[in-house]
């Protein structure tokens, strides 16, 4: 569901998820030795993230073989929005973000799979349509893997601006 601009640039962050019938889940905890998020000065570090359902399935296998690029596009969509819950533990509230400076974004891809962005604009979609175009929009890469742990189909992490 796509928001009109004028009602969305009225809503916060958390009411534009549940106008398109967003809820963010618990953070993910940590799988290893890292925290899930650094503030540095402006600056909000929030670790990769996976396509983990709130009930604890992991998204799995390879982009472009048993996994199609529109199921991908979903995991990169669940990702943000874990990424969002990791973000909003850290600061409290969404309306924080000033600005996603950078997504970093890892597709699990068979070899010469080519449809890298695609993918990845599952997460970059969902922060445009939680944040607005000028908050949501960041530079971002998007890099095909040969894996990634517990075989996900996709890893992104983010640097945010925030107050």
């Amino acid at each position: 569901m796509t928001l009109n601009f004028n009602i969305a640039t009225t809503l916060t962050p958390e009411a534009r998820l549940a106008a398109i019938g967003l809820t963010l889940p618990p953070p993910p905890a940590p799988v290893a030795n890292f925290v899930t998020w650094r503030r540095a000065g402006s600056l909000l570090y929030l670790s990769g993230q996976g396509p983990l359902e709130a009930n604890g399935h992991l998204h799995a296998g390879h982009v472009g073989g048993e996994v199609s690029v529109e199921d991908a596009y979903g995991h990169a969509r669940l990702t943000g929005l874990n990424l969002l819950a990791v973000a909003k533990d850290a600061l409290g509230e969404l309306g924080r973000v000033r600005h996603v400076v950078k997504l970093l974004a890892f597709v699990n891809a068979v070899p010469g799979f080519s449809l890298h962005p695609k993918v990845i604009n599952g997460c970059s979609d969902l922060f445009v349509e939680v944040f607005g175009d000028t908050v949501g929009r960041g530079a971002r890469s998007a890099i095909g893997a040969g894996s990634l742990p517990g075989n996900q189909t996709v890893e992104v992490e983010a640097i945010l601006e925030v107050d």
